[in-house]
């Protein structure tokens, strides 16, 4: 027993992420309305694109829908918060999935997949890589490949 390993959960937490047509009205209901905080929030043209609100130890992110963004399962995300999204990737590869390849958006790597349905499945974890950094680039300048 003495030599048992604890694993630590890799998935801590699961957050709904809607696109929505109008933040600001989103932002009105949701903080205002609701009581939800404003905890994180990307603004790359002088707006709120993208935001992350909780209340109590509910959470849910915010992001713009724009005209390009569409098709079947589109605007319903669940993105699973994790300590290492890459490990969960290697994973899912090894396992004969087709994730899309990570990429670093508001300060995490996220790992897409999507189901069957169309509905897509992030993982992500926190990281201090430069924005829009793309997994294969990343990983080349690191020797990681």
């Amino acid at each position: 027993m003495a030599n048992q390993t604890i694993k630590v959960p890799n998935i801590t937490q699961a957050v709904p992420f809607f696109m929505i047509t109008e933040m600001e009205r989103s932002l009105h209901f949701y903080v205002e309305g609701l009581g939800f905080t404003l905890v994180n929030q990307w603004v790359p043209k002088d707006k709120i694109e993208w935001c992350w609100l909780q209340r109590g130890g509910g959470a849910l992110m915010l992001q713009t829908l724009h005209k390009d963004m569409h098709g079947r399962g589109f605007g319903v995300s669940v993105c699973f918060q994790c300590q290492d999204a890459l490990a969960l990737y290697h994973e899912f590869v090894e396992q004969g999935l087709k994730p899309n390849e990570p990429f670093v958006g508001n300060n995490m790597w996220v790992v897409t997949i999507k189901d069957h349905d169309g509905y897509n499945l992030d993982f992500e974890s926190p990281t201090d890589v430069p924005e829009e950094t793309k997994y294969s680039d990343w990983s080349k300048s690191n020797n990681t490949v």
